[in-house]
């Protein structure tokens, strides 16, 4: 006899023989029981998982001569037509090559006649997904009312593609994938039966490619039995199909987990030098770090492992956590998609697992909230958590008040709230230990820091505020370093610096004499008039004016007065209030009732007409903004416009704003618009520019005034 593949030799021949296919069956054996046999047939699932040889099994079951019955004998002759696939009366049709509408003519013109020998004529049908639009809506008629001899069994893996009429016209059974533990048990029957012996570990590889396909879980067997000498191991597998392996994996990641980069290029050249694709290297690399995530997460189940977990390295599960794992994996997978379009694969590769060597120091976003978190104390001024140190210990001698510089206090402050006990660790209770800063805690507490010049007064020095030369303050975060140098005039005094040293910088001569009883200097400013002084204004034509920063500006008529400002708004109010023709003023009104029963200003009634019409009619909303100030006399508003061009435009939109006036107020309101008049001003002598202005502008432009630099 010639050789049999396995799929071949090992096909189903009963219901019981169906693997991972309960479900269908269970139901079809109960329906033969029952005698409610279906008409037609739908079996649809993934590929290899069992479609049509359960429609060869269905059509055993009911043409048996022992039946129908739910256990077909597979010795008689119709049983063993079926199973060599020459039966007359069960015929088998590939959808692929049978598209056209002729073909289901064909079929419309058979079953006219009955069956030959068996009870049944039965149509199985595969991949009927592949039949045109047409020849589905010519077989429409037939499935639903065929004669009571004839069952259609249709097979596809594609569901999508069936018309929901054809569907509707037949019971649907959806197949699925079969277990990984299941397929290696029916690879070790295999093995059994061909007298092999095969490892599990080999075994499990085996079924993990399969993705839950027998046929092809069979198909890899028959390639693996060819090369394996009767014993099936796993680096046989590894070896001649350019699988990586786990053991090699445990060697690359834990090098990863090292951080050493260098092996780790090296290792991955070995492999692409020994024939292993880059595409089967990032794949595997895929499941290894999905296994490790799964046991990061307690799934020690071995099914779906592959391996056991005890062969996964445990350097790798010490050295990264899980949110780490999960960046590695996502990492891989993205890999994946990114090669197909890459300049190199190889430069894809390398680059992913260079970023595995610094996995360890990745922080994921919840950790950074975790750590600021933790942090809120202390950055709320939350006491650092110490030890409580003996009274003898922690006292300090008082000094006595002096005046210190703002800067140096808030300096010193923040020095008190931060500083901990010689020897302690500074960090609060609570916080993520950062190990960068254990050596400038060392540092600290020896005395030594990196911004130690030498100079005492220095900041940042060893006997500066800041600094860290005495040994008390083992806090490893910063003052922030040394103040910039001066850059202006109005830079913070130093603490040992004179007032007078300022005062010659800015040739302003202070004399000392006047102290008051607090012991505060009150000076006595004499501006000097030479040609080398500085608060004399360079570009003023008449000579200086006695006027200096230090005094109150002379009075002149440049900055207007405020009660100007109300003399000319009560002007405006009332010109504004006047109809022109009338001597007795109208009754006008500050606020105003809306149609809802809300009190507003004059001010809000226009801002909320502006924002209706906004929403309804955009012009008009820019015409109510052109307008001036609202005067509401009984039943209207009157306003006035700038220009003509205005008023022509309101004027067209004047409807529009009176119905939105009307809606707001709950009653008819009318709206009012004039031209503006213009004042005719007299010709007024220019303004002279005062010489304090003149300073200032002569400063934006770069002079500098206030005193030498």
């Amino acid at each position: 006899m010639s050789y049999e593949v396995t799929a071949t030799r090992r096909r189903p021949q009963q219901f019981g023989d169906l693997v991972g296919q309960e479900f269908v069956a269970e139901t079809l054996k109960n329906s033969i029981k029952s005698g409610k046999i279906a008409h037609a047939y739908l079996f649809s699932g993934p590929r290899g998982c069992g479609k049509t040889s359960t429609a060869r099994i269905l059509a055993k079951a009911l043409n048996c001569q022992n039946g129908p019955t739910d256990q077909p004998c597979g010795t008689c002759s119709n049983c063993q037509e079926i199973t060599k696939g020459t039966s007359l009366d069960v015929i088998e049709i590939d959808g692929a090559s049978n598209t056209s509408v002729e073909n289901i003519r064909q079929i419309k013109d058979e079953v006219l006649f009955p069956p030959s020998n068996s009870k049944y004529k039965i149509y199985i049908i595969d991949e009927v997904h592949m039949l045109s639009t047409s020849a589905f809506n010519a077989l429409l008629k037939t499935i639903e009312e065929p004669p009571p001899y004839v069952i259609f069994i249709f097979a596809t893996t594609e569901l999508q593609k069936v018309p929901a009429t054809i569907k509707s016209r037949c019971q649907q059974f959806n197949f699925r994938l079969v277990a990984v533990d299941k397929v290696k048990q029916c690879l070790a029957d295999a093995a059994d039966e061909l007298g092999i012996q095969a490892d599990d570990e080999a075994l499990f590889w085996i079924a993990r490619e399969s993705t839950g396909s027998m046929r092809d879980a069979y198909t890899l067997f028959d390639q693996v039995v060819a090369f394996s000498d009767g014993h099936i191991t796993y680096e046989k597998i590894r070896d001649k199909l350019g699988l990586v392996g786990i053991d090699r994996l445990n060697t690359v990641f834990e090098a990863c987990a090292q951080n050493r980069t260098a092996d780790v290029i090296g290792l991955l050249d070995e492999f692409l030098q020994a024939g292993v694709s880059i595409e089967q290297l990032i794949s595997n690399s895929a499941d290894y770090l999905r296994s490790l995530l799964l046991i990061k997460n307690g799934v020690k189940k071995e099914s779906l492992l592959g391996n056991s977990a005890e062969r996964y390295s445990n350097v790798v599960l010490g050295a990264w956590n899980t949110v780490q794992i999960e960046r590695a994996l996502s990492l891989f997978l993205q890999l994946y998609r990114d090669i197909r379009y890459s300049l190199s694969p190889r430069y894809e590769l390398e680059l992913a697992f260079s970023r595995l060597c610094w996995l360890g120091s990745y922080v994921s976003n919840a950790e950074v909230k975790k750590a600021i978190d933790a942090a809120q104390g202390l950055l709320m001024g939350a006491p650092v958590s110490a030890p409580v140190q003996p009274a003898a210990q922690t006292a300090q001698p008082v000094q006595p008040a002096q005046p210190v510089p703002q800067q140096t206090q808030l300096a010193q402050t923040t020095q008190a709230t931060q500083s901990t006990p010689a020897g302690m660790n500074p960090i609060p209770a609570g916080m993520p230990r950062l190990s960068m800063l254990d050596e400038l805690i060392a540092k600290e507490q020896a005395g030594i820091s990196d911004d130690d010049t030498g100079d005492p007064g220095s900041p940042g020095g060893s006997g500066s505020p800041g600094g860290s030369g005495d040994g008390d303050n083992p806090n490893p975060f910063l003052n922030g370093g040394p103040l910039p140098p001066e850059q202006s005039v109005a830079a913070p005094m130093a603490e040992s610096a004179h007032p007078a040293e300022l005062d010659e910088r800015l040739k302003l001569h202070i004399p000392q004499e006047n102290v008051t009883d607090d012991g505060q200097v009150v000076p006595t400013v004499d501006i000097p008039s030479s040609a080398t002084g500085y608060s004399e204004n360079p570009d003023a034509e008449e000579g200086d004016d006695g006027w200096s920063n230090m005094d109150a500006p002379p009075d002149d008529d440049y900055y207007p007065v405020e009660a100007d400002f109300s003399e000319q708004a009560e002007e405006y109010e009332n010109a504004a209030s006047s109809d022109g023709t009338s001597s007795a003023p109208a009754q006008l009104q500050d606020t105003f009732v809306t149609a809802s029963g809300q009190t507003i200003s004059i001010a809000q009634l226009r801002g909320q007409i502006t924002a209706n019409l906004a929403v309804t009619d955009g012009f008009a909303a820019s015409n109510v903004e052109k307008t001036g100030l609202w005067v509401v006399s009984d039943d209207t508003v009157n306003t006035t416009v700038e220009t003509a061009y205005d008023l022509n435009l309101i004027e067209k939109k004047k409807d529009v704003i009176a119905a939105e006036l009307s809606n707001a107020c709950g009653r008819p309101m009318k709206f009012n618009v004039t031209l503006k008049e213009a004042k005719v001003q007299e010709n007024a002598a220019p303004v002279e520019i005062p010489l304090q202005v003149s300073i200032l502008v002569n400063a934006f432009k770069g002079t500098i005034v206030a005193g030498r630099m």
